[in-house]
């Protein structure tokens, strides 16, 4: 009497709600065995999806039935042991060498004969049709929501997936705290760590982490755009922040990555004078008084290897009082002032008419290119064009006409 596995699949994946769940696939291929009087040796249980071959469970079946410890397979239907040609092909190799004697079906016949092997074989091949065709609506689905500028994913911390209209809506509970967030971190004042505290929790009520609350801030969603693909995308879902923030945050992000270095008191003579006497350079030197408050003094470096040089320190403001003493000393005449004043007016003008005509032309260079850009997009999400091809003219900088 031939001896039967029983193999029940449904993965978590599985779009079809008709198929039935695991324990009702069990019962009823019990049933179907006592009805037909077959002797089943073991059960054998997956829940992983059969697009690509490696199922440990079905690998483990068949295995023993190359040893001979059953030359019978019971399952559902044929998609339930595979939709990929790989597991398909290599239960109709150990049907032609015997290995398989026979395969059972409540709802597919099947005999072992060229006509029952190639119907198995339409099974297997409708089951892959299938599954390759379901991949390509969803592709093409995920291509139509990213034109319309909605994201084609989860929704990220402060908002819901709104399953009614498919699209992505604010979280009344959550987006004011995000709003919130970026407001602080832009302030240079609270580390990752502090905005852990703020209240901001995932979905299974657990506190953001340090690194979940990094990328939060660093996810471009929260201002209006989306990355898909490797590539940024303006969205239709209301923004939490404005760009600007957004960028303030970054700025304030790659700040503190930083390491911190001394900052060191501007000293606007240093390098630019040298010492009367004997001709070194003048440096600066800043003091702190008792007082608190910060003083600058300015001297000779000193570094001859002559006569030592006698002049003494003098502070900023009395440095900058004797410079502008000298400075006094030179003017020019109200002509020739007269002179170069119309000459910059006139030179500014024609900066300005230049400006104007440049601008003019660089606004038409960019919306050559973002046409460009649309159509280049459009051709890559239709499948047209590979992203090998598609990146690198997406990169290519057109200038702009003269």
């Amino acid at each position: 009497m031939t001896k039967y596995f029983i193999y029940a699949r449904k993965s978590t994946d599985e779009p079809d709600r008709q198929i039935l769940s695991i324990e009702a696939q069990i019962e009823e291929l019990r049933e179907f065995a006592r009805r037909e009087n077959l002797e089943v040796v073991k059960v054998f249980v997956e829940s992983q999806t059969a697009k690509e071959p490696g199922r440990p469970i079905l690998n483990q079946m068949l295995e023993r039935i190359e040893k001979d410890e059953a030359s019978g397979i019971l399952a559902w239907h044929p998609d339930r042991l595979a939709r990929n040609s790989v597991d398909g092909g290599r239960i109709i190799y150990l049907i032609d060498i015997g290995k398989i004697e026979k395969l059972k079906f409540p709802t597919f016949w099947f005999e072992d004969t060229p006509q029952g092997k190639f119907m198995l074989n339409i099974a297997f091949g409708q089951s892959k049709y299938y599954i390759d065709n379901l991949s390509e609506n969803v592709k093409r689905g995920l291509r139509q929501k990213v034109r319309r500028g909605v994201f084609p994913g989860s929704a990220p911390t402060g908002y819901l997936n709104d399953k009614a209209s498919h699209t992505i809506v604010p979280d009344l509970k959550k987006f004011r705290l995000v709003k919130k967030l970026f407001k602080l971190y832009s302030t240079g004042n609270y580390s990752l760590k502090d905005l852990t505290k703020i209240g901001l929790v995932s979905l299974n009520g657990k506190s953001l982490s340090v690194s979940n609350i990094q990328r939060l801030l660093s996810n471009p969603f929260y201002y209006g755009a989306f990355v898909f693909k490797g590539e940024l995308y303006q969205g239709i879902h209301k923004s939490a922040i404005t760009k600007k923030l957004f960028e303030e945050c970054q700025r304030v992000m790659k700040d503190k990555s930083r390491p911190k270095k001394k900052s060191i008191r501007e000293c606007p003579f240093r390098g630019l004078l040298k010492c009367g006497e004997c001709g070194y350079a003048i440096t600066a030197d800043t003091k702190v008084k008792k007082s608190g408050r910060t003083y600058t003094y300015y001297h000779c470096t000193k570094k001859g290897t002559g006569p030592k040089c006698s002049q003494p320190y003098i502070r900023e403001e009395n440095l900058a009082e004797q410079i502008s003493k000298l400075i006094q000393k030179v003017s020019l005449s109200s002509a020739w002032a007269k002179k170069m004043l119309n000459n910059l007016d006139k030179e500014k003008e024609l900066n300005q008419q230049a400006e104007l005509s440049f601008a003019q032309n660089l606004k038409l260079g960019i919306k050559e290119c973002e046409d460009k850009l649309d159509k280049l997009l459009d051709a890559h999400l239709e499948g047209v064009i590979s992203k090998e091809e598609y990146l690198p003219k997406k990169t290519k900088n057109p200038q702009p006409k003269d």
